[in-house]
């Protein structure tokens, strides 16, 4: 929920801040006092776009600052917030409060910080996305869109919709990939058989030559080494008869393991500790020259005795450096294309049998999806009948007794245009993400009025009061977001304002509701009650601040609402009348 809010420079207000609480809270004052500034500064805090135009007037820039809580959220929210946290690097305060902050330049400039890091103001977006939601009068508006209609619809339905959407979802993917995957096979046939030619080609051309990992670094090893073959062998020999003694001489050489064993004789032969100590030493070197000897013995037997053996390694690294030439830099990155391109000419079968086994494909899939949205619009028709049911019973409540909601859910045909039609049930239609339906909200004013759209048939105040009716129904769906209602009762007066203040209660009761209201019928229900108060001009520039009420201020604040009342003792009566009537309501 929203717990502290501090605006600096915003329209009239210079600087104030104010403390929210759980319940329902009511920011009320005078006109022009900047009532709707503080529901701009939710709006900035919720990442829609800067106004330079709302910079105070001499002011570099406009600040506001949220703080906000997640202890009385929902497991989802909270793993919705982690989630944003984490990707945005941002951090929680001390008290696990969460801090968001908007700047707005008066050359129009933005930045956005969120748990004390910067960031885009679309992450605002996402972050406040899930616990706070603005009505304000162009959300009314929204309200009037087919999409938005539809939303509603499945927020009420809940998981009898969530399961046959993600389903019809899953279906369409597939049915979509695999129809274009025909098209294309089928526009591109020619172009595709040339593409397998040539891989095929270059396969049977690998294959032919079979190469190996690291094969071309080894062939070019052993092409040096051959070229040396003679100063190999010399030098190998050599070194063999240094150590060891040469292999065909039957004397003894004069060779380190010769002088070693003449060393160790005459140390063994004289009786001192010191010397003798030395003969394990004696003993290692006369190992390791044994050992090298024998590396080297080996190493002689290796070498190629076979004259042609050269010429055979350079035929094969020319047939390498053919490859290399043509596929890769290297061995390793011709067998790496050739596993792609053995990989490619699955994927690209352009045969008959190949295009009519994905055109089965395609059919199957399709079959499937418009299984899949029949069941989704079923779902929703039923839902629709409950939720017109459920709100026309709230606006009965509202002083709209004889108004019906009904959802009018159709089928969205597929236009000239539509890439990818749907048949259901012989016709076709557009299949779109959320299905092949659309919702439209209509409004029948009283008993045998014809239902129209409600774009058509609602006024200013009827399409607040649907709104409020629709909200609460939808309230069991979202429990704990914090609710922001702007002139919800723009409109209403008398009866209906004070049925309007009963709603906001009881919504009030599963989400933190905050209202800005000139009705003292709505006031009179808030458990929190802020005004905000314009002072004397100073310098050309008006300037407001949030103000918290206490008991008796709230009898002087809603007898001034009762059409300026508040210096008269009737006025003062009857806003203590208010209070008491709408405080015994909410014990109820």
């Amino acid at each position: 929920m929203l717990e502290e809010i501090r605006i600096d420079s915003l329209g009239v207000i210079s600087a104030a801040s104010a403390q929210f609480h759980e319940g329902l809270t009511v920011l009320t004052g005078e006109t022009g006092a900047g009532k709707t500034m503080v529901v701009t500064s939710l709006h900035l805090l919720s990442g829609a776009r800067a106004d330079a135009g709302r910079v105070r007037l001499g002011a570099d820039r406009a600040v506001v600052e949220g703080r906000f809580s997640t202890e009385t959220a929902s497991a989802q929210v909270v793993d919705e917030v982690e989630r944003v946290l984490e990707s945005a690097g941002a951090q929680r305060d001390e008290d696990e409060s969460i801090i968001a902050l908007r700047t707005v330049g008066a050359d129009g400039r933005s930045r956005a910080h969120l748990g004390g890091r910067s960031v885009p103001a679309a992450v605002l977006s996402g972050f406040t996305d899930s616990l706070l939601t603005v009505h304000g009068q162009n959300d009314q508006l929204r309200l009037l869109r087919s999409d938005r209609q539809l939303e509603a619809l499945d927020r009420f339905a809940g998981e009898s919709v969530a399961g046959p959407l993600k389903k019809y979802r899953a279906a369409r993917s597939q049915w979509l990939a695999a129809r274009t995957e025909l098209i294309d096979r089928t526009e591109r046939s020619r172009e595709l058989a040339q593409e397998a030619d040539r891989l095929q080609f270059g396969l049977q051309e690998i294959d032919a030559v079979a190469p190996q990992p690291q094969e071309d670094v080894t062939i070019s090893a052993d092409v040096r080494r051959l070229g040396d073959l003679d100063s190999l062998r010399e030098s190998a020999e050599g070194a063999g008869a240094a150590l060891v003694g040469a292999a065909d001489d039957l004397g003894e050489s004069v060779s380190a393991l010769h002088l070693l064993g003449a060393a160790r004789t005459r140390l063994e032969s004289v009786d001192d500790a010191v010397l003798t100590d030395l003969l394990p030493r004696l003993n290692e070197a006369m190992a390791v020259v044994t050992d090298v000897g024998a590396d080297i013995t080996s190493y002689l037997s290796e070498l190629p005795s076979d004259p042609s053996a050269l010429e055979t390694l350079l035929t094969r690294q020319a047939e390498l450096k053919g490859l290399t030439r043509k596929y890769a830099a290297d061995v390793d990155g011709v067998i790496a294309w050739a596993e792609d391109a053995r990989e490619r000419l699955s994927r690209i079968d352009v045969s008959a049998d190949a295009l009519a086994e994905l055109s089965t494909r395609v059919k199957e899939t399709s079959e499937q999806v418009a299984a899949a949205a029949s069941k989704l619009s079923a779902a929703r028709s039923k839902a629709a009948v409950k939720l017109a049911k459920a709100v026309s019973g709230e606006l009965a409540g509202l002083a709209m007794g004889k108004a019906k909601i009904e959802l009018d859910l159709r089928t969205i045909p597929a236009g000239p245009q539509d890439s990818a039609p749907l048949t259901v049930d012989g016709v076709d239609l557009h299949a779109g993400s959320s299905g092949v339906d659309e919702v439209e909200f209509k409004l029948s004013a009283h008993d045998g009025a014809q239902a129209l759209p409600i774009s058509k048939s609602a006024s200013g105040g009827e399409l607040s009061r649907v709104m409020l009716a629709l909200e609460v129904v939808l309230a069991g769906s979202d429990k704990g977001a914090t609710m922001v209602f702007d002139e919800v009762d723009a409109g209403v007066g008398g009866r209906a304002a004070v049925e309007v203040g009963r709603r906001l209660a009881r919504l009030a009761r599963t989400h933190q509701v905050i209202v800005v209201t000139h009705l003292p019928q709505v006031a009179a229900f808030a458990d929190t009650h802020l005004v905000v108060d314009k002072s004397d001009a100073k310098k050309g520039a008006a300037n407001s601040g949030v103000k918290t009420l206490s008991a008796t201020e709230r009898v002087v604040e809603l007898a001034r609402m009762l059409a300026g009342l508040d210096d008269t003792e009737t006025g003062r009566a009857h806003a203590e009348e208010l209070l008491a009537t709408a405080r015994a309501d909410r014990e109820r």
